[in-house]
C-alpha cells in the first residue's frame, strides 16, 4: 500500500507541484519592473532624439549635396 501511495505521489502530486511552482514564477516575472520601465523610457527618448537628428542631417545633406544618397 505504501508503494502505491509513493507512485501516486510521484505521478500526480509531484508534477502538479512543479508546474504550479513555475507558473507562479512566470506570473511574478511577467511584467517589467519599475527600473526596467524607466530604462525603456530613457532608451525610447534617446532613440527619438537620434532619429530627429538623423532626419535633420539628411535634410541638410539633401540641400547641400543633392546626390549624396547615390554615393552610399
Amino acid at each position: 500500500m505504501g508503494e502505491l501511495i509513493a507512485i501516486l505521489f510521484m505521478v500526480l502530486v509531484l508534477p502538479l507541484a512543479i508546474v504550479m511552482h513555475y507558473v507562479t514564477k512566470w506570473k511574478a516575472t511577467q511584467g517589467l519592473s519599475t527600473e526596467e520601465e524607466q530604462m525603456l523610457e530613457t532608451l525610447w527618448k534617446d532613440a527619438s532624439r537620434m532619429e530627429s537628428r538623423i532626419n535633420s542631417l539628411e535634410t541638410i545633406l539633401d540641400h547641400e549635396v543633392p546626390d549624396w544618397r547615390k554615393r552610399v
